[in-house]
């Protein structure tokens, strides 16, 4: 689990591709010294596993599902990535919950000056739109967002200084692709009311099931 709240903007050293899958060997001096083997770490939003380490860098292993759904599956060498160490327990949440299981991906498609900041907008696949809300939370490679508004094919986030120069916002371009995670709460209460109530998953959620249960 993640809060989007990036730690590092790290470099691909290397890309070793295989078969069935591939690994990436990343430099970055800030939180490698702190990793440990079997450690997750966030890169551009896709949770992956430390399975080698140094002080300096840290190699994560890719599966063939993680090079379909994100967007890892593009990155060369001298990428920049952004990096974020699983949440622990006793730390503060200063973004949202993300598990770093991207949901699709989407695509820059503008970036314009608002004050010091910019406005970014980014376009979603058509079975996310019922997952974004505006004033809800969004992962954008992994740094959590608050949707400012949102269209049919397209959402817009308002983006601080801060976050430009500790991310690798700063890198993109317009058409270039960025993995996405939606908010955990929608995908679970959609579920919720898939299922209906508890023990009978033909059942549907109803006003009556609802007041059975104190709403």
């Amino acid at each position: 689990m993640f809060t989007g709240i990036i730690e590092e903007v790290g470099t691909i050293k290397s890309v070793r591709e295989r078969p069935d899958q591939a690994a990436l060997l990343i430099s970055a001096a800030q939180i490698s010294g702190s990793l440990g083997l079997g450690d997750s770490v966030a890169v551009n939003g896709a949770c992956l596993t430390v399975v080698q380490h140094s002080t300096e860098s840290f190699l994560c292993e890719l599966s063939q599902e993680t090079l379909r759904l994100t967007t890892l599956s593009r990155i060369r060498v001298g990428s920049p990535v952004n990096l974020e160490r699983s949440l622990a327990l006793n730390s503060r949440l200063g973004g949202h919950l993300v598990q770093g299981h991207v949901d699709g991906l989407g695509e820059l498609g503008s970036a314009l000056p608002s004050g010091n900041g910019l406005e970014m907008s980014f376009t979603y696949p058509p079975e996310l739109e019922r997952y974004l809300v505006r004033k809800g939370s969004v992962a954008v490679d992994g740094i959590s967002m608050t949707i400012a508004s949102l269209q049919k094919n397209s959402f817009t986030v308002a983006v601080i200084p801060h976050t430009i120069g500790m991310t690798n916002l700063r890198h993109l371009k317009i058409g270039d692709a960025v993995n996405l995670e939606t908010d955990i709460i929608g995908r679970y209460l959609e579920r919720f009311v898939q299922l209906g109530s508890a023990g009978n998953e033909n059942a549907k959620l109803t006003v009556e099931y609802l007041r059975e249960q104190g709403f």
